[in-house]
């Protein structure tokens, strides 16, 4: 039988896409592609690494088996890893898969611990003792893991945030294992997944205002250094970057984005992405610490930078995209934390909200718009805006940051139709 080529991978994802009645768009959102994107990959006119298949294996359900002498293309997940000859990369996919395909692994990654239900109010209520004891567990094959890490992601960008963190405990025990118990290339590829489950971590944990914030980021960080990838370690230090805001330290802040950003090379659509969302974060952090000419220059160099590649090779990031809507969200959270919302209503006008990828973007937009409004003393719309964050993700409005905004209108001067049903449905509502 002869190795199937990019162009029968591509049409082994078409079909399987096509099955599922699912449009590219909704294929590209999951995997972290944009539609033209999947267009290419299907055609066989883009060849993508052996990660970011697995990524679309799991999101399509398509058989390990039916991709067991599929490619790893030059480089494997990065670039700077040298690759290893076709006879050894064919061994160690057919070990890989058999392994992931085999019952009795020691992990059971993706499930509930034992008594779960429908998860906790606080998602985030199990980092804790997560974070600073990670359960025992054994290695499980790479592409297992893969996979797993993937459905997180899913569950992260679809915002399912309490289903995120009862699979968490097992997907980082797992990941640590496998870093661990690995050499070369396979533990620099489990470097990679250690450090996006951290992100996830510190992800989650940020959005509940959770301290363990500090710690999930520090490790994906140390744990990104340590696998050499540019793309990890750059989404690693945007969410300890985060956290040093949260506590304050707006200015330090500013500082470590800008260096990790100039280490990223601008030119490439990968780093040139996470260099984007770094100075994204960065000019929010600045607005933060009231620096309006830092803020406004790191937007407008973001806004630059974005139009420079994105109409390039897809950037495929993880946690957040580098788009010029996601440019004009920034811009209307600064405006509005620098105390000139008004600036950003203009904004808000021409963004096409529902264009965004994922249930979890469209919630933060709209969040922003909420805000912008609530700063501009417009009751009403903010209430509008909150209603539309709950209508993309009804978990993302329980989050602190949703519930103390809608408190603030519940108890406000003005009266808001329908805010006390909206606050009761949300657990803003106080006795």
């Amino acid at each position: 039988m002869d190795a199937p080529t990019a162009k029968s991978v591509g049409a082994l994802i078409r079909g399987a896409r096509c099955a599922r009645r699912l449009t590219q768009t909704q294929v590209g959102a999951a995997c972290g592609y944009s539609a033209s994107a999947v267009s290419r990959i299907e055609s066989g006119r883009l060849q993508i690494d052996y990660f970011r298949l697995m990524q679309f294996a799991a999101f399509l359900e398509i058989p390990l088996d039916r991709l067991a002498l599929a490619p790893v293309p030059p480089g494997g997940p990065v670039d700077t890893v040298e690759r290893q000859s076709d006879e050894e990369d064919a061994v160690r996919r057919r070990e890989l898969l058999t392994g992931a395909l085999a019952a009795g692994a020691t992990v059971a990654l993706g499930a509930s611990p034992a008594g779960a239900t429908s998860g906790p109010v606080d998602p985030a209520a199990s980092l804790e003792e997560v974070l600073f004891r990670l359960p025992s567990a054994a290695p499980v094959p790479l592409a297992r893991l893969t996979q797993e890490i993937a459905k997180a992601r899913a569950d992260f960008c679809a915002a399912r945030y309490s289903t995120l963190g009862q699979s968490l405990r097992g997907i980082l025990g797992a990941a640590s294992a496998t870093r661990d118990a690995t050499t070369g290339r396979e533990r620099e590829m489990a470097g990679v997944a250690l450090a996006r489950s951290y992100v996830l971590a510190a992800e989650l944990a940020l959005k509940q205002h959770d301290d363990t914030a500090w710690v999930a980021a520090d490790r994906a960080l140390t744990v990104a250094r340590a696998s050499g990838h540019p793309v990890p370690i750059g989404e690693s230090s945007r969410v300890l970057a985060i956290t040093m805001r949260r506590s304050g330290r707006c200015p330090a802040a500013v500082r470590f984005l800008t260096q990790e950003a100039g280490d990223l090379d601008a030119g490439q659509a990968q780093t040139g992405a996470v260099r984007t969302t770094l100075m994204l974060t960065a000019a929010y952090t600045a607005a933060n610490g009231r620096d309006r000419t830092a803020a406004l220059d790191l937007l407008d160099a973001a806004e630059e930078e974005t139009d420079r590649w994105q109409a390039g090779v897809p950037s495929g990031l993880f946690t957040v995209d580098a788009t010029r809507a996601q440019v004009d969200v920034y811009r209307i959270g600064v405006l509005t934390a620098l105390g000139t919302p008004d600036e950003g209503v203009e904004v808000a006008a021409r963004l096409d909200i529902d264009r965004m990828p994922t249930p979890e973007r469209r919630a933060r937009a709209w969040t922003d718009t909420a805000r912008m409004w609530h700063a501009l003393g417009d009751g009403r719309q903010t209430f509008a805006a909150l209603r539309r964050v709950e209508h993309e993700a009804p978990q993302e409005v329980r989050r602190p940051a949703l519930r103390a905004l809608t408190s603030d209108l519940l108890y406000g001067s003005a009266r808001v139709p329908g805010i006390r049903e909206f606050a009761a449905r949300t657990g803003a509502l106080t006795a």
